[in-house]
């Protein structure tokens, strides 16, 4: 582990760039008229570079692969949120697809990362 620890890995990196593009995607007046799903889709995004964390920082690989599992579906969750969102108008079409791409992108980016662990 280096200095900078889980922070120097791309995945989580990008899951908190998704984070952070989440909380200003349901920051808009829209999401105001449904407290509950603003709020489960911020913390569906949290979860993901969370347990991407968690998951480094365990002793063993069946430790870490679980907690990469959680963040995968943690993204399935808001993936699922952010298309109900999008149906219903709360999220215009250009920021639901780079939701939708970058969440796509981390599904696999962690895929990867649970096969590598599980073939150690």
């Amino acid at each position: 582990m280096g200095k900078e620890g889980f922070r120097s890995l791309r995945v989580w990196q990008k899951a908190r760039e998704l984070t952070l593009l989440v909380y200003d995607v349901t920051r808009s007046d829209t999401f105001t008229r449904d407290f509950s799903l603003q709020d489960q889709m911020r913390r569906a995004s949290v979860s993901v570079p969370s347990n991407i964390a968690e998951g480094y920082e365990r002793d063993t690989d069946p430790e870490a692969v679980r907690y990469f599992r959680i963040a995968k579906g943690s993204l399935s969750e808001l993936l699922t949120q952010a298309d109900i969102a999008h149906t219903v108008g709360f999220i215009k079409d250009d920021r639901y697809e780079q939701i939708e791409a970058t969440c796509t992108e981390l599904s696999a980016m962690l895929g990867k990362f649970i096969v590598t662990r599980l073939s150690k």
